[in-house]
């Protein structure tokens, strides 16, 4: 394979994994519905609403 490949392969790769990382970093700040932390929470408020009756 020419050298030239190698690098452009190379560089294709780099590419993928930076630009991967930075849409992980950037959807991480969204808060998606339905997620578990949102359920424990609802959870948590009717056990202390049946707690005071």
């Amino acid at each position: 394979m020419d050298e030239y490949l190698v690098w452009l392969l190379i560089a294709l790769v780099i590419g993928v994994i930076v630009s991967n990382l930075m849409v992980l970093k950037y959807s991480a700040k969204f808060k998606w519905p339905g997620t578990k932390s949102s359920e424990k929470k609802d959870d948590s408020e009717t056990d202390h609403k049946d707690k005071q009756d």
